[in-house]
């Protein structure tokens, strides 16, 4: 879909990126490294967009984090520098770092059409500069769906194309996560036209969709795929409906070594800390396998 020696330049310096060691988060604290190391969610471990995520993280046993941008009402906090001073400070202080960054408001402000939206992922690119890390997921559910919405894809398609420049420019990664299957994500890729458009794979969003994961993360490979979910809805991970160690494999085979990003996970009731230090335990097993 994408010409060939497009294809052979963006695996190029994916392979260069994946074994890269990254510069420090905050004032020569620890170096970065992609090395399938494990984070969670802010959400999933009930801090959105609150630096208070990091000593949670800390306490679970965490690598990492994956912010929140922020929320509406906000204003999206993290477009302000004292608060990214926060936030590095925070990770700094805890030990933990900064894996990347999300926008998980498009699903109840969507991007294809509230016009503030533009405003957020531009600006995040600057942050995520700003907090050292590549990623940024863009969310795609709920209000923000593109499943049987040429309007809304089009849409989405026109407003990428203007701001992809930008994170090409700045080494940073938008990432689509969505309803949407792999071929329809190539799609949009294709459309949009740039190596810095991604997607963000979640296996237990792919499997409620009833696809061939391992055949989806075989097709977008490294190329396509910059961060993956580890996630289970209403379960422990490993104890619900994904095939983790089929998964892990798969992985393997197309040679990802970036975050493993932990969602949800967490049974009715449970208790967010020793469920995340269970699902930790059991990820931890698994990659080491």
């Amino acid at each position: 879909m994408i010409d060939i020696q497009r294809r052979k330049l963006v695996k190029k310096l994916g392979l260069l990126a994946a074994t890269a060691v990254w510069h420090p988060v905050f004032g020569g604290g620890h170096a970065r490294r992609a090395d399938r190391s494990i984070g969670a969610c802010d959400w999933s471990i009930g801090k959105t967009a609150d630096p208070s995520a990091f000593s949670r993280a800390r306490e679970i046993g965490l690598d990492g984090v994956q912010v929140s941008l922020g929320t509406a009402q906000n204003d999206m906090h993290l477009r302000q520098p004292p608060m990214q001073q926060a936030y590095l400070q925070a990770s700094s202080e805890q030990g933990v770092r900064i894996a990347s960054l999300a926008i998980g408001e498009l699903n109840r402000v969507p991007y294809k059409s509230a016009p503030e939206t533009e405003a957020w992922v531009r600006d995040s690119i600057d942050v995520a500069s700003a907090l050292s890390c590549t990623n940024i997921l863009l969310a795609f559910f709920g209000k923000g769906d593109l499943r049987d919405d040429p309007e809304g894809k089009a849409e989405v398609v026109r407003r990428l194309r203007k701001v992809a420049p930008k994170a090409e420019e700045m080494g940073v990664n938008l990432a689509i996560e969505s309803w949407l299957s792999a071929e329809e994500h190539l799609e949009l890729i294709e459309a949009i036209g740039s190596p810095n458009v991604k997607v963000y794979y979640d296996v237990a969003n792919a499997t409620e969709m009833g696809y061939d994961i391992f055949r989806e993360m075989e097709l977008l490979g490294t190329e396509h795929i910059c961060e993956i979910h580890f996630k289970e809805n209403g379960n422990l991970l490993g104890q619900g409906k994904v095939d983790f160690a089929r998964v892990k494999g798969t992985l393997d085979k197309i040679g990802y070594t970036n975050w493993i990003i932990m969602e949800g996970a967490l049974p009715n009731g449970a208790e967010i800390v020793p469920a995340y230090q269970q699902n930790l335990k059991f990820v931890r097993k698994l990659i080491r396998s």
